[in-house]
């Protein structure tokens, strides 16, 4: 670990880790289509040999942290990337091994080594005899030492900035993605935010959209308390998230937190009080401040608890100059201002209300000021972690009030779209290091894996010792009931003799053990609020999959009557395999609008994969009733999944990706007569796509960097000397 950001940066630039980019650039796109293909790039050292064990195909990734020294618009350097590699997240928290240029973290070994130190302090043994006692006092004196302590001073306070003189425009907060920001191309009214503009002279025009709108800070630490904590020195509440917020004029910001989030809840708090609710967002620190904001930590327990674990020592925190809450003082940038407690909540719907309004007016246009309401602004929309955009709502306005900064400071910023990205290695340190924790909360779980093609909280693969019938159904429900992890919308759980870090491992395993209709578990509840594919915002359907051996009467029972029971006693449906599999490609391939059909060999010929050219509503469910007719010509697997033409069946993740995003488990699958198969509808849907009772909202477009910029950044790639 590092006590600041500019340290971090001298020892990854010391372990080979670091690339300096000197060539002006701009904040708008460019950055982010250099980061992206680097990310994508092999990194220059391995991690250890943990993150090689648990994360074989996608432990060498990442390539180099990218330090731009000469941004457009702004003197203050970027750093992006570089938490982009296991290794870089291993230095940040401390756990790396020796290597070129790098000595061992206070703790080698990788994330795992910190989640087995995490062990040992939630399931401590009580000390058997006195020397034992004595030995553990270093660790009971570790503990003391996590909390934060105030210090008058910090070097993020340097130089301060506060009232007409504050302007963000001069911070080179990036644009990420093509269409951040601009709601109306995606159809959205164009002046739905007008009034929020005049009454805030928040930025507009030609020239604004042009170089600053959509841009966002990505990687900026939230500093909350609950109202009720207000005064307090050491506020129980103090909650640091990291949360997007967008850029709408040279001191206003719009503050993106989900619902179901600490700075959601605590908003809400300050909303219930009827006052404006004080945030500081720290830029830089400590080298474990962007992990800990991102950690799912337990209510109650401060994320800068677990920072000052990792970090062996307190974050110093400094009092805020304008605001009741105190920042680290190590930062590089702290913006400080007030959130509005008069805007309203999320589900604000300007298509639907412009839809409505057009069959009630003769021409007039909505009062969107009005329906808006004060203190609020149209966020979005912004290309995020699942690949897509995430739609555009109302959030509330944060008008700042100062930004101070140590001198010569470091601007420290990410990029989230189709995986991998940064937060991809930020993700798995969570999975690791977590990993004793949800035992206290799930005992019965051995390993765990979160598949990059799920982004996270798509899919879990859980590894169980099966002790007994439907053993694997009760885990399934407390992975639902486990804090952050009960809005995994796909669970699969295996027995103790699967890898699951091997995905075709486990995906063989579904094949082999589990029977759809029989061994699936379908049930509802709170969803990610950034599942496009949900029912709803925010609730819709789960579902998880028994890929455990059965054998009790429990498990394998199943009552059939009729058709059913003729289908399932016409024989055994067996895997897939060789040529058989080439002739069910190929037939399938004849089917009007498939592009492509494979039967992946590596998934044990249980999994059928089709690509398809979609032009209308229906055509996925079509398919799916066409290929259940070609069962007296070709040897159908067990498993189907539809995939839309943007996806790639060369590379069967791309798929499983395209599944997990595209999918309501209560919507789009469906079940042979039989229940022995399965097919899920993977396209993206369109109006006129409800199926089962469950409608379809409105669909976002998946991640793209424009041609432009592509062309661009290949023209000039020798100039940045990577």
């Amino acid at each position: 670990m590092y006590e600041n950001t500019q340290d971090f940066i001298a020892a990854l630039e010391r372990a080979g880790e670091l690339t300096r980019i000197r060539s002006s650039v701009s904040p708008v796109l460019e950055i982010t289509e250099v980061a992206d293909r680097v990310s994508k790039s092999p990194a220059p050292h391995l991690p250890s040999a943990s993150a090689r064990r648990v994360d074989p195909r996608f432990c060498d990734g990442g390539g180099k942290a990218l330090l731009f020294e000469s941004v457009q618009g702004s003197d203050i350097p970027v750093l992006i990337n570089g938490w982009g590699s296991y290794r870089r997240v291993e230095m940040a928290l401390g756990c790396n091994d020796a290597g070129p240029g790098v000595s061992a973290g206070h703790t080698p070994g990788g994330f795992e080594s910190l989640g087995h130190k995490i062990e040992k302090l939630v399931k401590p043994e009580p000390p058997p005899t006195l020397l034992a006692k004595l030995q553990k006092i270093p660790e009971l004196l570790e503990i003391a030492k996590i909390p934060p302590k105030k210090v008058r001073s910090g070097i993020c306070q340097e130089v301060v900035i506060t009232g007409d003189k504050v302007d963000l425009t001069r911070l080179p907060i990036i644009k990420c993605w093509p269409q951040d920001g601009d709601f109306a191309a995606l159809g959205y009214p164009a002046g739905v935010n007008d009034g929020a503009i005049a009454a805030h002279g928040l930025g507009q025009g030609p020239e604004w959209n042009a170089n600053f709108r959509g841009r966002y800070i990505t990687l900026g630490t939230i500093h909350t308390i609950h109202a009720d904590d207000i005064g307090k020195d050491a506020p129980p509440s103090r909650n640091v998230g990291m949360y997007r917020v967008q850029l709408f004029g040279k001191r206003h910001m719009a503050m993106h937190w989900h619902m179901h989030h600490d700075g959601a809840r605590h908003w809400r708090s300050w909303k219930a009080r009827g006052e404006r609710m004080p945030v500081a967002i720290a830029l830089g620190g400590e080298s474990v401040m962007p992990y800990a904001a991102t950690a799912p930590m337990p209510p109650g327990i401060s994320e800068l608890l677990l920072a000052g674990f990792l970090n062996r020592g307190p974050i110093p925190l400094v009092n805020c100059k304008t605001v009741p809450l105190s920042v680290p003082a190590n930062a590089e940038i702290v913006i400080e201002g007030y959130v509005s407690s008069e805007a309203g909540l999320i589900g604000f719907d300007p298509k639907e209300i412009a839809r409505i309004h057009s069959q009630r007016s003769h021409g007039e246009q909505p009062d969107w000021a009005a329906l808006l309401g004060k203190g609020a602004i149209f966020e979005g929309p912004f290309g995020d972690h699942t690949g897509f955009y995430s739609l555009p709502d109302r959030y509330p306005l944060l008008e700042v009030t100062a930004i101070t900064h140590r001198r010569n400071p470091v601007y420290p910023t990410t990029v989230v779209g189709l995986p991998p990205q940064e937060d991809y290695y930020l993700g798995k340190a969570t999975e690791r290091i977590f990993l004793p924790l949800l035992r206290t909360t799930v005992p019965d779980i051995i390993d765990y894996d979160l598949p990059m093609f799920g982004a996270f909280h798509n899919c879990a693969f859980i590894k169980i010792k099966k002790e007994y019938p439907l053993h694997a159904r009760r885990v399934m429900h407390a992975i639902w009931g486990a804090g952050q992890m009960s809005w995994t919308k796909t669970v699969v759980i295996v027995d103790d003799d699967v890898d699951v870090h091997d995905h075709a491992a486990v995906m063989r395993a579904v094949g082999d053990h589990c029977v759809p209709s029989r061994d699936s578990e379908l049930v509802r509840g709170p969803i990610d609020i950034l599942d496009h594919a949900a029912p709803f915002l925010g609730g819709g359907g789960k579902i998880g999959f028994d890929a455990t051996r059965k054998s009790n009467p429990a498990e394998t029972h199943r009552a059939l009557e009729g058709i059913a029971k003729q289908a399932c006693e016409s024989g055994e449906i067996e895997a897939v395999l060789g040529e058989s599999a080439r002739k069910t490609e190929g037939r399938v391939k004849q089917i009007a609008g498939v592009l492509d059909a494979r039967v992946p060999p590596e998934f044990g010929g249980w999994w059928l994969l089709v690509r398809i050219a979609k032009r209308e509503a229906g055509d996925g469910a079509r398919l799916i009733k066409e290929l259940g007719t070609l069962t007296a010509e070709c040897a159908l697997p067990r498993w189907t999944v539809i995939v839309g033409e943007e996806s790639d069946l060369v590379h069967p993740d791309d798929a499983l990706f395209h599944w997990m995003a595209n999918t309501a488990p209560d919507r789009d699958r469906y079940l042979s007569v039989c229940g022995r198969r399965i097919a899920f509808d993977a396209t993206p849907k369109l109006p006129g796509d409800e199926a089962n009772g469950q409608p379809v909202r409105e669909w976002p477009p998946l991640i793209a960097m424009s041609k432009e910029i592509r062309e661009r950044v290949a023209g000039r790639w020798m100039e940045y000397g990577i």
